[in-house]
């Protein structure tokens, strides 16, 4: 299996990388590891085939430091590198997300990934996947206070997050990588949506 990741310098895509260590990295800044691609997410160049493409794109509105500069990585280069995927003869498509993506929604954030999660289906890729976890948790290269501080308390809550609110606990980074890791050999065509409970128990499949 050939695989195509971006995002493979952060707390997801990281780890999925770890698991998939012959998948050809798709990144920004050079990393120094071998076979990685270093792009610019604006203006992609041709992409070799693989069997599936897996992004795990992402910033925060503080560390972008503008709606529109997280826009340009939630949004646009998450689409740039589906598109280039494709193009490529990529049939198989899985990317990290958020709980409470809604291209309606009037947060600014979900919005932003609800249009991508429509935008990725109307692209028609035999198999979608997306993965929406709540919280992500795990150590990052740059200091997010407010994340932190809620990556602290969340653990504490999740008793108290029964139900349908369970898909906004927290959920580490190395489960989410897991899931990918098995779902980057499902090949049953459709649309398949992931949330928190879902996520874990794809990755305990797995033995995480």
């Amino acid at each position: 299996m050939s695989v195509l990741l971006a995002g493979a310098t952060g707390l997801v895509g990281s780890r999925v990388l770890a698991l998939l260590p012959d998948a050809i990295a798709v990144v920004r800044r050079p990393t120094g590891r071998v076979g990685e691609l270093v792009v610019d997410f604006a203006a992609l160049p041709p992409l070799p085939d693989a069997d599936v493409a897996i992004c795990a794109l992402g910033t925060t509105i503080r560390a972008a430091g503008s709606q529109a500069a997280f826009r340009a990585v939630d949004h646009d280069a998450v689409l740039a590198f589906a598109r280039a995927a494709q193009a490529a003869g990529v049939k198989r498509f899985i990317v990290v997300t958020a709980v409470g993506a809604d291209a309606g929604s009037s947060v600014f954030s979900s919005r932003v990934k609800g249009e991508v999660e429509t935008a990725l289906t109307a692209m028609g890729f035999a198999r979608l996947d997306l993965v929406q976890p709540g919280l992500i948790i795990g150590p990052r290269a740059e200091r997010r206070p407010v994340e932190a501080f809620l990556q602290a308390v969340t653990p504490l809550l999740g008793p108290l997050l029964g139900g349908g609110l369970s898909r906004y606990g927290s959920v580490p980074a190395e489960v989410i990588a897991a899931a990918i890791a098995v779902l980057s050999n499902r090949v049953v065509t459709g649309r398949y949506v992931h949330q928190n409970r879902a996520i874990r128990a794809l990755a305990a499949s797995a033995g995480h």
